[in-house]
Parts: structure tokens; sequence; C-alpha cells
């Protein structure tokens, strides 16, 4: 069985596109305490460690992939653009040092494959210098020779060949591999193999390697299924800056880390039932009340109160809606709109022309469906008091510490205490919206992953063919 590392981890979507496929993943490193905490929970049998800077590939245990979604935020289009010289995303090069050293230990012979996913503005990032190195760099594992050529413009596709490497880069857009979600990433493989390899198959010629059926023939040649069967409900692709809103009947636009929090361009989610109210508590109450719908369902509207977030569905004609920064909007006191201030374009207001309908932002659940993830990746993260240990202290102390220093650059530590009051309870709406806004679409690495193990099963029919004779 191929076995599989992944650097910056995240939610965990490498390593459970692996599990899913047929291959294990052995250990990940994340610093985030919350996604941390997720992937301990779902993968315990996953060795976790923390800060790439401080970790030997040549200590690791050896395996066949290494996947890195190194941090994106200074290739992003939304970003200052500092590419791969900024702090963040230049963490890429921690991820080459740890396959070199890894490879070095081995004789060449660990990893064979590494799969590296980051967003589009990595083609543009510093007129294009950025994907050249990013390209060069993993070339260069294999021959430190190799030159890579920059074009005017980088094509969302294309492969560079050697004698003991193969790499291929490609765009894929998770609509188009089962979520409805408009999500473009940008997926390069490298495979180090002696007379060449397979990562131009991986990536674009599936047929060859599932044998032509019918089935994988279609894989990713038609749009995703659509957003009701992920909300149940309608959903508007809204533009922050001049308030725009339109109905989605197939895919919602990409997830932010922020779609629960406020933020411009984020999804809405309309309710036009009646016999469904929106928890005046947050979407945390909504997942435990009902965690596959993320609302209340009831035929009896329950007592109006104070904190009430319901609409006022006794007044006809159109509704203002105000964001409160929480996981939903509010009908506006007798329709008459908050006074108009200089920073409307961040947290603008919304009109709709009917009262009786329920505006609210996507919640945790439905992000996690539109990254085709399971409704339970986030569930029953906490840990009795009474189970908790020293050394769980101690574990954790680390993660909080390193996540500080890289992070926050918080002056104080957690206390015992607060360690303890959050491992009761890790969880929050905005560190869930955080690691999915961050994350991989699962579909898309899944095919990657199913492509990788086919490519080295044909590999080990030809050797032994080869043998035979």
């Amino acid at each position: 069985m191929l076995k599989l590392g992944s650097l910056f981890d995240g939610s965990g979507g490498f390593p459970l596109a692996g599990i899913l496929e047929g291959i294990q993943p052995v250990w990940s490193s994340e610093i985030e305490p919350f996604p941390f905490r997720v992937t301990t929970k779902r993968l315990p049998q996953v060795k976790h460690y923390g800060d790439v800077s401080r970790m030997d590939g040549s200590q690791l245990e050896p395996v066949d992939i290494i996947t890195f979604g190194s941090p994106c935020q200074d290739l992003s289009l939304a970003g200052k653009r500092q590419g791969l010289d900024g702090s963040r995303s230049g963490l890429f090069y921690e991820a080459i040092r740890i396959i070199k050293e890894m490879r070095r230990a081995t004789d060449g012979r660990y990893p064979r494959w590494c799969i590296w996913e980051n967003v589009p503005g990595a083609f543009s990032s510093n007129k294009g210098d950025d994907f050249k190195r990013v390209i060069e760099t993993l070339c260069q594992v294999a021959d430190e020779s190799v030159y890579v050529p920059r074009p005017e413009k980088w094509d969302s596709a294309g492969a560079v060949m050697g004698d003991s490497y193969t790499l291929a880069w490609r765009q894929l857009d998770a609509q188009y591999w089962g979520v409805p979600q408009r999500r473009k990433r940008v997926f390069i493989v490298t495979n180090f193999a002696e007379g060449g390899g397979k990562a131009p198959e991986v990536l674009f010629d599936s047929d060859c390697l599932h044998g032509n059926s019918e089935e994988m023939q279609s894989q990713g040649k038609e749009t995703a299924r659509e957003i009701r069967e992920s909300t149940d409900y309608t959903v508007y692709e809204n533009h922050g800056q001049d308030c725009r809103y339109r109905e989605l009947n197939h895919v919602v636009n990409t997830l932010a880390s922020n779609p629960g929090t406020g933020g411009n361009n984020q999804p809405l989610v309309v309710d036009e039932s009646t016999a469904y109210r929106i928890c005046s508590q947050g979407s945390n109450a909504m997942n435990s009340a009902n965690p596959h719908s993320g609302i209340y369902e009831t035929s009896i509207a329950p007592t109006v109160d104070t904190s009430d977030q319901s609409p006022n569905k006794s007044q006809g004609g159109i509704c203002i809606y105000t964001s409160n920064k929480a996981s939903h909007f509010t009908a506006t006191d007798r329709n008459i709109a908050q006074t108009l201030v200089a920073t409307d374009y961040k947290e603008p207001q919304i009109v709709f022309p009917d009262c009786s309908q329920i505006v609210r932002r996507l919640t945790p659940t439905e992000c996690a469906r539109l990254q085709g993830f399971p409704d339970w990746w986030c569930s029953d993260l906490g840990t009795p008091e009474s189970e908790i240990t020293e050394s769980d202290i101690s574990i954790w102390r680390g993660v909080f510490d390193t996540h500080r220093a890289i992070v926050t650059n918080a002056k104080k530590g957690k206390t015992d205490k607060q360690i303890i009051k959050w491992l009761t309870n890790p969880h929050s709406d905005a560190a869930e919206y955080k690691m999915w806004g961050n994350g991989v679409a699962l579909p898309c690495v899944r095919f990657i992953m199913r492509n990788i193990r086919l490519a080295e099963e044909l590999d080990d029919k030809e050797r032994g063919k080869y043998e035979t004779k």
C-alpha cells in the first residue's frame, strides 16, 4: 500500500482522500489548533507534527507521496502579493527541504510523488516569476541543472518532461468534480522516477489509467449537483460592493475563510418556509439542534423575545436586512434602513422583496458539504475534563505556543485552565469557517490520489511482466 505524508494539512483533505482511494496516511503537520484537533480526532492513527520548519525529512517515516498546500496568502489576488518571498507562501521552500532530506536519506527512493496545491493567483504572482520558481524548484529535486523558461502568460495546464522526473500542472474547478462550488485551484503533480514518469497521465489522461471505463470517461465533464442537495434552500450570490444579488441554481462562489463571519461576496441562504426559524443563538446552537440542516424544525413558532433574530413577517412589501456579523441577517425594525455610513461597502444592507424570507449565511455544516466532506467531520471534538491528562495539556501547550509564535505574536501563552477548557469544547464557528475556506475540495484530491494509485499499480504489473520474462 502506498504511504502518504501531508504538510500544511489543514482540514485533513489529502489524508482523507488517500484513505478513500486506498492510500495510507502516516504523518501530517499543522499549526492551527482547531484543524489540528479535528485531524487528531478523525485520524488518530496518523502521527501529527507541528511547525514544518522544525521537521527533519531524514527522520520522518519514508512515504511514497508528500502533499503540501503551502499557505497561499502571498500569492492570492486578494493579498498583498509578496509572492514566494512572503513570510507565509515562502514556507514552500520548507516543504522542498523536507522532500530533499527524505530523498537523501533513502537514496532517492522516497518520496516518489509530490503534490502541490494553491490558488490561481500563483500563475500571475510577480508577473509569473513565482510559478516559474515553483516548477523549477520541484524539478530540481531530481535534476539540479533544470531551467524552466517563463512564458509571457502561464497556461492553466502544462507539463515538464525529464529523464528522472515528470511534472504536470492543471487548474481544477471543484464544480466539475462533484461539489456545487466554484473553486479553482492549481495542482502540480511531480513524479520522481528514472526513465520519466506518469505525472501528465495522472492529471490529464485519466481514461488510460481507468481502462477506458464508461463511468470514468464522464468524470469531471459535467457540472456538480445542485446547491439544494447541500443546503436545502435557495442560495444567492452577494456582491458586497454594490449590493447586487442573484439566485444560484447550481454552484456557489468560492468559499473564503469567513463565510459565516462577514465580508463581501459571501453566499446568502434564503429560507422561504414559515415552518422554520433560524436559531437566535447563532449557528453553534443550530448545529447542536440539527447538525444536518443547521436549523430548528418546528411547526409552531417559538416565543418572540428581545433577542429574536427572525424578520418581521407581518410587514408587507420589501424587507431590509442588515448583517449582525454572525451567521445570519436581521430584518430592520419597521423596514427602515439603518444610518448609512462610509463602511457600508464592507457590511452592506440587503433588500429582498418578501419579508417572509429568512436571510442567513452558510452554516459550517453546509460549508463542509460544499467542500465534499461528511457532515460529522467536525463533530464530537471535545474531551471530557476527567479524561484530560498532564500529557495532553503538555502537548496542547506546545500547539498553542507554536501558533502564538508564528501567527498571533501574543505575549502570553494559555494557562492550564484555559487549555483544559478549550479541550472540553474546542469548536467555534469562526475556526471551522476558516478551516473550510483554507481547505481543499475533497473530490479534486480524490481524483489525483486515485490516478496515482492506478499509475503505481500499472508500474507494478509492468515490472512483474518484465521479471517473469
